[in-house]
């Protein structure tokens, strides 16, 4: 049975938390296409228990969609990490999650994020705290270790699990490779065999359906999260169901959907066209004229005339099948403010 806590999922895919991306309207695009969960992305502990408005907003989410609604949180602070998730529980959080694998240094320097792969003990009470604080579920996203010298995964999983830890994401790079160089998946396949009875999620390197079934049956991971092969492409969760990918006018309207929603969400006509134009060059990648695409949106100020372009576009733009020349990235330092 794939289960988080009390939760039983539907299936094991998981959209991964990405800073500037897993904002309401992505989330809730994904849950619908067959995401099993969709955690938020990270969100200040500091910023919760301050109730900063910026971070306040973080918390929305949709309950006739959002079930379970995890939310993640990154701190260093036990006590200030349990109080943050008690206003999590009052916002509507099921599920707590951790996020002990940013390699940012904004985040990593406050003692937070991949900073608790080197303080097992001290990770470990972070989730000791909050569960008892809220009696939610908790769980955790770690990396392999903080550099090849300290792969460490192992013993903290284990004080994790020990703390209370309902399932485990590992992210098998380190700290210093930050998303560079190859996953390895070994240790993802180390971590289930060392606590076979202890929900794993596996991340890392899934690029296409087939690299999400390949994890699970070589590695044994209950759950596979899905990050930069979901950007622009949240219909991956269907083809992970046995569906297929969008048509050319699916692709435009799910792309006017998304943007109408992100409008709404952010509540600024001039600031939505801004931020979402990240989103427009995720959805045109592989496409042919995504360059051509991208230069135009870039130059737009208004909803409507976004609107009419992505029309332009989408509705006849064919797959390149050549490919992207290069994987889709998110730019951490810029969405951490």
């Amino acid at each position: 049975m794939l289960q988080i806590g009390p939760h039983i999922l539907p299936n094991p895919y998981i959209l991964a938390p990405m800073a500037g991306v897993s904002e309401r309207p992505f989330r809730v695009i994904a849950f619908r296409l067959g995401a099993a969960l969709c955690p938020t992305e990270l969100v200040s502990s500091q910023g919760l228990m301050h109730a900063n408005q910026r971070t306040l907003k973080y918390l929305r989410f949709d309950p006739q969609v959002e079930r379970p609604y995890s939310l993640q949180i990154f701190g260093g602070d036990p006590e200030a990490m349990a109080r943050a998730a008690v206003i999590g529980k009052e916002y509507g959080a099921q599920i707590i999650d951790i996020n002990m694998g940013c390699p940012v240094k904004k985040v990593t320097k406050n003692g937070a994020g991949s900073a608790l792969l080197c303080e097992p003990t001290r990770a470990a009470e972070i989730v000791r705290r909050i569960h008892a604080a809220t009696g939610l579920p908790v769980t955790c996203k770690i990396r392999s270790g903080w550099d090849d010298k300290s792969r460490n995964y192992l013993q903290l999983a284990g004080e994790l699990f020990e703390a209370g830890c309902a399932a485990l994401a590992i992210h098998p790079r380190t700290r210093e490779q930050g998303y560079s160089g190859k996953a390895d998946w070994r240790v993802i396949a180390d971590l289930k065999r060392h606590f076979p009875d202890r929900p794993i999620i596996g991340n890392g390197d899934v690029k296409t359906p087939a690299d999400a079934h390949r994890m699970r049956e070589t590695t044994g991971c209950d759950f596979v999260m899905v990050g930069r092969a979901a950007l622009g492409n949240p219909w991956i969760f269907r083809e992970l169901a046995g569906g297929y990918p969008p048509t050319p006018e699916e692709r435009c309207e799910g792309v006017l959907a998304h943007f109408r929603e992100h409008v709404a969400f952010v509540g600024d006509g001039l600031g939505a066209v801004r931020s979402f134009r990240r989103h427009m060059a995720w959805y045109a990648h592989g496409l042919h004229g995504a360059a051509a695409f991208r230069a135009e949106v870039n130059a737009l100020d208004t909803p409507e005339a976004v609107e009419a372009a992505v029309r332009r576009f989408f509705v006849s733009a064919s797959v390149d099948l050549a490919g992207p020349s290069e994987e889709q990235e998110v730019d951490y330092r810029a969405a951490l403010g």
